[in-house]
């Protein structure tokens, strides 16, 4: 277990700030290359994460440094087209936005936008930047966001993205914009820089 992990996840659950259900998790260790939510996506943390548990969607999966409340990094591992970026809560009153064969790289930074405002019900968010960049040794894009969640903390984002065979493959990493996200932004984007497909 990460060091300070436990006491902060416990700290959190007696504030009432954390579902108990995000402190189920699975170390994912330094230097092991670990693929991702069953898929042949894989990366190399360069320190320690949690995985945590819930499914969120097929091809998906979660992990963080101090907690889900603190810091989130969202693997999306081959999304086929016809599906959305996470699971539905119900498909005919709630449904998401479908990424699709024939999405283009320039608009999935509006796929995710809609996702989120969707999904997690957000009012507030706004793509801030939007540069083309290699991602998995392809064409790709990187994006940065913010969001207003529902704590009313503000959250910033980045996300690096390319479409690959006609699926999806995308990481994400959101935390608070005061003190988390310049603390993990780092070891996010190195294992963003760690994913290979075969």
């Amino acid at each position: 277990m990460i060091p300070g992990f436990r006491y902060a996840a416990a700290a959190l659950l007696l504030c009432g700030l954390l579902p108990s259900v995000a402190v189920a998790h699975k170390l994912r260790e330094q230097g092991a290359v670990v693929a991702i939510a069953n898929t042949s996506l894989t990366v190399m943390p360069g320190r320690d994460w949690n995985r945590l548990d819930g499914n969120i969607g097929k091809h998906t999966e979660t992990w963080t440094l101090d907690g889900s409340q603190l810091n989130d990094l969202t693997f999306f591992a081959g999304i086929e087209p016809g599906k959305p970026l996470a699971r539905e809560r119900s498909k005919k009153r709630d449904p998401l936005p479908k990424f699709t064969a024939s999405t283009l790289l320039v608009e999935l930074p509006e796929l995710f936008e809609a996702t989120y405002r969707s999904a997690k019900q957000i009012a507030d968010f706004r793509v801030t930047d939007v540069q083309p960049q290699p991602f998995l040794g392809r064409e790709g894009v990187v994006f940065a966001y913010e969001y207003v969640d529902g704590d009313e903390l503000t959250r910033m984002g980045e996300a690096h993205a390319a479409i690959i065979d006609g699926r999806l493959y995308m990481i994400s990493f959101d935390a608070p914009r005061l003190h988390y996200f310049a603390r993990g932004i780092e070891d996010a984007r190195a294992i963003m820089r760690s994913a290979r497909l075969p």
